[in-house]
């Protein structure tokens, strides 16, 4: 079935189509206007209901939608269709009543707390409820590395009931707008407070009028690209920034001997595997811990296997003339080290730059450079292993951590007190829950403002 999809959104437009100010100020109005229409006076089990039935949609192997991104994704994309499809099932599966039940309680104390004055049963006590509200009108500012960060800033804006403006990275808007254009086939209305628009950055004369629209601007991307944003977003507009962040794994050598090494060796390949290590949830290192049955430079072995195990089953996506650069002279770097000192081997696919595993002893943390570049590193303990990410501490996103039962407790009460936002078991850096706190921070009630009624 071939997919016809209208000129709906500003991302449909053609290439050679200039976007002016007035085009933004309308695109803003209306957004607004159709969010207190169609979005403010339905029920968040209403709300909960439909982007359920979407993501079902697009876990079936018929939704035209679907289709189309088999057909179209890892062209427009950068994406082999392998890895495009595991991210967006991952986040398609976890739409379910029971996750934005919890999602909801989480941040609001009460799944019906943007219905009505609601109160929890402490709030009930003190004879006091509260509504939360969402703003009129949402920009964000997304990045351009991993489809899915749109896609959630987009669900998240609907949950709250607020008009959205999602101005994507140059070249990055295929996805939601894809997406967006599946909301608009299952309810025409919700889609009409969704707009959609790429650009380069720092087009001031569109970008001002957006931002002076605009109640609340969120913006993701490289630290400098955030400061020039929030420079120009006046004072009245909330700024919720997410910039750069890193993730790496810790690994102690309890884990690592019995019949479940198997199996961590299998969840470690996925993390460096899924979105092709493009994510601030990927890691950059897996600190290992000496003196276990299998010392770090055997787990740098194993771990390179698996991923040759995975290189055509799991591929992965093409690289572009720079992308290929950077990991020839990091290849070529490492080679001669490895040539040359004991404390560093280097694994590295035969079929072209699939995967490169460096084992080293130094536990300074090394910033990867993605597409399935892992450093493995030996440390005595889960102190030397913060102490080497001590440069990098401000911006950790995830921190894995691989442990025995009987010691994980303690060692992710040091990983917190350091300061880590978000600690998961190794395989799932970069398949956080619907209810994940992004950057240590609340998804939902960041958003909106609060009404208190004291009875």
């Amino acid at each position: 079935m071939e997919l016809n999809l209208p000129d709906f959104f500003l991302a449909d437009l053609s290439s050679d189509a200039e976007l002016s100010p007035r085009m933004i100020e309308e695109a803003c109005d209306r957004l607004r206007e159709n969010a207190g229409l169609y979005l403010k006076n339905r029920t968040t089990s209403q709300l909960v209901h439909t982007l359920c039935q979407l993501g079902e949609n697009w876990l079936d192997p018929e939704f035209p939608f679907r289709q189309k991104l088999l057909e179209e994704g890892p062209q427009r994309t950068g994406f082999s269709i392998e890895v495009l499809l595991d991210g967006m099932d991952r986040m398609f599966r976890k739409w379910t009543p029971e996750a934005f039940e919890f999602w909801l309680t989480q941040e609001f104390g009460h799944v019906e707390r943007m219905d009505y004055l609601a109160s929890s049963r402490s709030e009930a006590r003190e004879n006091k409820s509260s509504r939360a509200i969402g703003p009129g009108l949402v920009t964000h500012i997304t990045a351009g590395n991993l489809p899915v960060s749109a896609i959630q800033s987009m669900i998240t804006t609907i949950v709250v009931r607020s008009g959205q403006f999602v101005k994507c990275a140059s070249g990055a808007s295929y996805l939601p707008c894809l997406f967006a254009h599946s909301v608009y086939q299952h309810d025409p209305k919700m889609a009409a407070c969704i707009e959609v628009a790429e650009w380069k950055g720092g087009t001031h004369e569109i970008e001002d009028i957006l931002f002076a629209k605009s109640d609340v601007v969120t913006a993701s991307g490289s630290d400098k690209a955030i400061e020039s944003i929030q420079s120009r977003v006046p004072p009245s507009t909330r700024f919720i920034d997410h910039g750069n962040r890193v993730s790496f794994a810790f690994i102690s050598r309890k884990a690592l001997s019995g019949l479940g090494l198997r199996r961590l060796i299998e969840q470690a390949a996925i993390d460096v595997m899924q979105w092709d290590q493009n994510g601030c949830l990927s890691p950059h290192v897996f600190y290992v811990q000496q003196k276990g049955i299998v010392p770090p430079e055997k787990f740098a072995e194993l771990l390179a296997e698996e991923l040759e195990r995975n290189r055509l089953s799991f591929p992965r996506s093409p690289l572009s003339v720079q992308g290929s650069a950077t990991i020839r002279t990091r290849r070529s770097f490492y080679e001669i080290r490895s040539a040359t000192s004991r404390d560093t081997i280097a694994f590295f696919s035969q079929h072209g730059s699939d995967w490169s595993v460096i084992y080293e002893d130094e536990i300074r943390f090394q910033v990867s450079c993605g597409n399935r570049f892992i450093y493995v590193k030996g440390v005595e303990t889960l102190e030397q292993a913060l102490h080497g990410a001590e440069p990098i501490q401000h911006k950790v996103s995830t921190v894995a951590l691989g442990a025995a039962d009987d010691e994980i407790d303690e060692l992710a009460a040091d990983i917190t007190r350091w300061g880590a936002s978000r600690i998961c078991p190794i395989g799932k850096m970069q398949d956080p829950p619907l209810h994940w706190r992004h950057d240590g921070r609340p998804a939902l009630a960041e958003l909106v403002r609060w009404t208190d009624w004291e009875m």
